[in-house]
């Protein structure tokens, strides 16, 4: 089948990957320079919003995918009157705008930290009656790795943080987690759905710097919540294709944060921690091919590899570590690759993750840790 996807970025040469072996072909539409996923099938290099390069991807593909969120409305429409695009643009409406996705969170009964809108300020004191100080006021669209959001401790910060960040804002209340979770689910288009393990998330600078599956201490409570919650929300989109759930464990309960419409950095473990990845999930779920129940033998960790690159060899080198570089130009902040580990048990994942750690240039000592807020 030929499969076109929005963005050649990481996400996008991981699906190809992942795909190349099922027999797929690839067409990848993106606007920046030497993208990652350009090895790995046709660059289509365009503007997401450029009309010959949306009639090309629609005249040669069977079915759009994306990997990014932040696709334009109108093109993903116009190529939904084309030929499937999936996950279906309906999802984007819902991502692409933390108002939004909040409130169908409210309306599907799932829980999540007070909010409110923010746009003026005339919306400011109703805004923190709901939410209480301190708030995080963030904007709407667009923000990622922590970017477009300031943590308010008193009005007077709220009402600076309102004209920093301008109009089309949410503000939310600061939550005290005990720690971040991300649940990867997947749909197909025949409806069948499967889970993997609720994976435990670290992040410093607003970058998740690692991720631990499955979560530490994981009680199958806890994992059924993640699941119907996720399962409720693929319905309600008619969904196809991998989603991630980002969530805040609370006093043993599960708070909504945010979700992604595609495959997700928390989920890069599987590569090598699971059995079917879930890019593999995410081309069979699209592609309509039946979905491979994850099994994952063991605990596995994943550590991004930010702004700098390690020595490749001294990392290979550590046992159970498997090496994923994207082949991108180092740049501060830039995720350049990752670092899957995986062992008989999670005393072995940790040694070796330390050592990769050590390894990380410009990360300070110890691995990140779980900590309240």
């Amino acid at each position: 089948m030929r499969v076109a996807v929005l963005g050649g970025g990481q996400l996008g040469r991981m699906l190809a990957l992942e795909g190349i072996p099922l027999g797929h072909r690839f067409t990848f539409l993106e606007p920046g320079p030497d993208p990652p996923a350009e090895a790995l099938g046709t660059l289509v290099a365009a503007a997401y919003d450029d009309a010959d390069a949306l009639a090309r991807i629609a005249g040669g593909a069977d079915v759009v995918t994306y990997e990014f969120e932040n696709v334009p409305a109108a093109s993903a429409a116009y190529l939904a009157e084309r030929l499937p695009v999936l996950p279906p643009p309906r999802a984007l409406g819902a991502t692409q705008d933390r108002l939004a996705e909040k409130r169908m969170f409210a309306h599907l009964g799932i829980p999540t930290a007070p909010f409110h809108r923010l746009d003026t300020a005339a919306d400011l004191d109703p805004a923190l009656a709901v939410t209480a100080l301190p708030a995080v006021i963030k904007t709407r669209r667009f923000g990622y790795d922590g970017k477009g959001q300031i943590v308010a401790r008193s009005p007077e910060s709220a009402a600076a943080a309102l004209d920093a960040l301008g109009p089309g804002l949410i503000a939310e209340r600061f939550i005290r987690f005990e720690r971040e979770l991300s649940i990867i689910a997947v749909r197909g288009r025949d409806g069948n759905r499967v889970f993997y393990p609720l994976t435990e998330n670290h992040h410093r600078g607003g970058i998740l710097r690692a991720s631990y599956a499955p979560a530490r201490r994981l009680t199958p409570a806890l994992q059924s919540a993640a699941e119907t919650l996720a399962g409720s929300i693929m319905d309600e989109l008619d969904y196809a294709g991998v989603l991630a759930i980002e969530l805040f464990e609370e006093d043993g309960r599960l708070l909504a944060n945010e979700m992604a419409p595609r495959v997700h950095n928390s989920g890069h473990w599987t590569l090598d921690g699971a059995h079917t990845s879930q890019f593999e999930n995410h081309i069979r779920a699209v592609t309509g091919l039946p979905l491979a129940t994850p099994r994952v033998p063991g605990p596995a960790a994943m550590l991004n590899i930010i702004g700098e690159l390690p020595d490749a060899a001294a990392v290979a080198a550590i046992p159970g570590v498997h090496l994923h570089l994207y082949d991108k130009a180092a740049r501060p902040g830039r995720k350049l690759g990752h670092v899957n580990i995986t062992g008989p048990d999670q005393a072995a994942v940790r040694a070796s993750a330390e050592r990769v750690w050590a390894l990380l240039p410009g990360e300070p000592p110890g691995l990140p840790e779980s900590r309240r807020g």
